[in-house]
């Protein structure tokens, strides 16, 4: 199934049972072509002729056209006719259903193709006619409808579903191709649903034309129409003309559009021309010669002004000398007459004042070099004047004859004596010329002393060498000059005078450590002086941004700025204007130094806080053999802490491994060197392998060195059964014996109870 045919129904079933409560637009179907054009053609000027129309074919059709009346509805017609692509009488509203009228038999239209630009057309209804204008303009009213207006389409590619028509003119006989007068005012693209349309789902066109999307309750059957539009034409009186009103289904036979044709709106009228208003930018000019003229071949003509008959002008053409509202009507024969009307208004008058221009002279002879480019940007700057070209002479103004040929970007005019004059031929903003006469001055230099610029310099990559912000500097430099004054910067005397090659707002300095460029300073009427202008680089060392400064824990540091420059401002509270500040506490301390030309630099010195051990604590793990270490713990402290164990060589790990049992002494120091050093004697536990209790003195004794530091500990040793042999503490030991008697050289099994752990192993008793 189709679609569109598929949402058509469900539109028609959504609104089934709806009440009609709205009056709507009444259709007469039976009208022919001649009584059609009739009701079209108001003027009983009009010579018409050759009227046909054609529409709907095929089984059940119904006359495609029509006349309709808008009876007791709003719709903006009072009455016309109408040419659908589907049955006249199915656009009576309300608007609840789909008109889908058109048969496949049912042809479209080549001519209307051909305009354009398409193909594929289907259900054309053609009104066409011969007509004969004795005047030059032809015009007439339209409204297109159609159901292709739908804001809430379900599928996007519905938007580009547009049903053609055109109102095609051509001289009668003629083979050039028609001219289709139904287009967009002001341009020539035609009217379509897809050139005019509201907002939606579908893009919006030219919504100013669009009257809008119509719901149920509508005096017409159709989703949407435009607003009441017109179509116009230049004709020559006399000729006969073809016109040809066509409309057609695009690419398919559903979805019916349809043109309403205002009644009696086919006018034929003289036309004066447009309006001439201020408002839309052609006023007519104070010294402009117009003629306004009416269609020839009349009997007879009157003129009016601001509705006053003109006594004695009875001719074609009137030459009107001011502003007003002028109309005029021409008889032709019987009650046959043609009126229009136009409005003028005049632009304000040029102002030909003579004006002066000054130029500095850098010898006082009266004369210099002008470029009169510059002359127009300063004297017409803020007027709405152009100037269209140059001349010596006030008749060469005049008569456009002489012209001096001097580019704005060329070579300077140069003035032969004091005070020449010259002509500037300057046209408005409406087109409106007039000449406005130049005296060319000159003004001795001023002499004004300007402080110098200062631009600091920290790089010492490109000593001497700054870039100055002039732009920044200009408004204070001005306070020297008159209010009103303009500037600008040259790198020499000679571009000053000519007022050109000016430097840019951001300029580098061209010679180290100081350069001298020249201010031209100017108002409306020209030069008022050149002066120089010092640029200087005062060097201040771009000191290291930071360093950073230990400060022991209850102790203070100063800090030093150093020395050389002329003001210091440290960020303390309250703020130090010192070169040294002491300081007893960690943070971040920043100081702004500035030497005599004001140059600022900064550093900020970072203080971190650092001090001894505290609380220091140990964890031995010994008993290992050759695996005995210590972890130095330290459990308060703000320093960043080095560890030793000979008091000589320090190391950043806090762990000592591989020690023999013996007694250490262990150091604690601050990296950053805050006193004292912590120290504490540490002893490291092992056990003997064996013993020999052979009397001889040596190793006649097991036991455990430096136990003593461990007063809690308590040693107990068995034999190869588990039978306690001995048990001892502190600084004893074992001999060998049970009881007083030497125990057999075996191994022997120990156990040492300590306070926080118990170390099991065994050794060799050895005869």
């Amino acid at each position: 199934m189709n679609t569109r045919f598929t949402y058509a129904l469900l539109f028609l079933f959504s609104v089934i049972g709806l009440p009609l409560h709205a009056q709507y637009i009444k259709v007469d179907d039976s009208y022919s072509a001649k009584q059609l054009v009739e009701a079209l053609v108001s003027s009983t000027c009009a010579q018409v002729s050759n009227a046909v129309v054609t529409g709907a074919v095929g089984f059940d059709s119904r006359p495609s056209y029509g006349y309709f009346t808008s009876g007791t509805s709003n719709f903006p017609f009072k009455n016309g006719i109408i040419i659908s692509t589907g049955f006249a009488t199915s656009a009576i509203g309300p608007n609840t259903d789909i008109q889908n009228k058109g048969a496949d038999e049912w042809d479209g239209d080549k001519d209307l193709e051909n305009a354009l630009g398409e193909t594929d057309t289907y259900n054309a209804t053609v009104l066409e006619f011969d007509f004969v204008p004795v005047t030059n303009t032809i015009s007439f009213d339209y409204i297109l409808a159609s159901e292709e207006y739908e804001k809430f389409w379900e599928d996007p590619e519905f938007c580009d579903f547009s049903d053609g028509f055109a109102f095609l003119l051509k001289p009668q006989g003629s083979t050039q191709p028609y001219k289709n007068l139904a287009v967009i005012p002001n341009t020539n693209i035609p009217v379509k649903v897809t050139t005019v349309r509201g907002a939606g789902i579908c893009p919006e066109a030219n919504s100013e034309y669009f009257a809008g999307y119509n719901n149920e309750e509508n005096n017409t059957n159709f989703n949407g129409q435009t607003v009441s539009l017109t179509a116009t034409a230049d004709v020559i009186p006399g000729t006969v003309y073809h016109i040809k009103l066509v409309i057609a289904d695009k690419g398919d036979t559903q979805y019916d559009s349809a043109i309403f044709l205002g009644g009696g709106s086919f006018n034929f009228s003289a036309d004066l021309g447009p309006d001439r208003l201020v408002s839309t930018g052609n006023p007519v000019c104070g010294n402009e010669d117009i003629t306004l003229t009416n269609t020839p071949g009349a009997t007879s003509y009157k003129w009016f002004k601001n509705g006053v008959e003109l006594t004695g002008e009875i001719n074609a053409t009137y030459k009107p000398t001011a502003a007003g509202e002028y109309k005029t009507e021409a008889v032709f024969t019987g009650d046959c007459v043609y009126t229009s009307a136009i409005t003028l208004e005049y632009a304000q008058p040029i102002a030909t004042t003579p004006l002066t221009y000054v130029q500095c002279d850098d010898d006082n002879d009266g004369l210099t070099a002008y470029y009169l480019s510059q002359v127009k940007e300063q004297l017409f700057k803020n007027s709405d004047l152009n100037v269209l070209s140059y001349y010596t002479s006030l008749s060469d103004a005049n008569t456009n004859k002489n012209e001096a040929v001097i580019p704005d970007d060329g070579m300077p005019f140069y003035t032969t004596s004091r005070d020449q004059v010259i002509y500037f031929k300057v046209q408005n903003t409406f087109g409106c010329d007039g000449i406005v006469p130049i005296k060319l001055s000159t003004n001795m230099a001023s002499n004004v002393l300007l402080q110098p610029l200062y631009e600091c310099q920290l790089d010492e990559s490109n000593p001497g060498f700054a870039n100055f912000d002039l732009l920044a500097a200009t408004p204070s430099i001005l306070n020297n000059f008159p209010p009103g004054t303009t500037s600008q910067y040259f790198a020499s005397y000679s571009d000053a005078l000519e007022n050109k090659r000016a430097l840019p707002d951001s300029y580098t300095n061209t010679t180290a450590g100081s350069s001298v460029i020249y201010i031209r300073t100017d108002r409306q009427s020209g030069c008022l002086g050149i002066n120089t202008l010092q640029l200087i680089v005062p060097y201040i060392k771009d000191e290291d941004k930071e360093e950073t400064i230990v400060l022991c824990e209850g102790t203070s540091q100063v800090l030093d700025a150093g020395a050389g420059y002329s003001t210091y401002t440290w960020n303390t509270t309250p703020a130090q204007t010192t070169r040294k500040v002491t300081i007893d506490k960690p943070g971040t301390y920043t100081v702004t130094i500035a030497n005599e030309f004001g140059c600022e630099t900064s550093k900020s010195y970072i203080v971190n806080q650092s001090g001894p051990a505290k609380n220091v604590e140990f964890k031995v793990k010994d008993f290992s053999g050759n695996l005995n270490s210590v972890s130095v713990i330290v459990k308060d402290g703000l320093g960043i802490y080095e560890y030793s164990i000979d008091g000589i060589n320090y190391q950043q790990s806090d762990y000592f491994d591989n020690l023999e049992s013996g007694k250490y002494t262990f150091y604690v120091r601050d990296a950053n060197g805050c006193s004292p050093i912590f120290s504490k004697v540490v002893y490291v536990l092992s056990y003997p392998l064996a013993f020999t209790p052979n009397g001889d003195g040596k190793n006649d004794v097991w036991m455990i060195p430096y136990l003593n530091t461990r007063p809690d500990a308590i040693v107990t040793i068995f034999d190869r059964y588990g039978k306690i042999v001995s048990q001892f503490s502190g600084i004893s030991g074992w001999d060998g014996t049970n009881n007083g008697k030497p125990l057999p050289a075996t191994d022997y099994w120990f156990t040492i109870s300590l306070e926080d752990s118990t170390v099991k192993g065994h050794f060799a008793l050895i005869r």
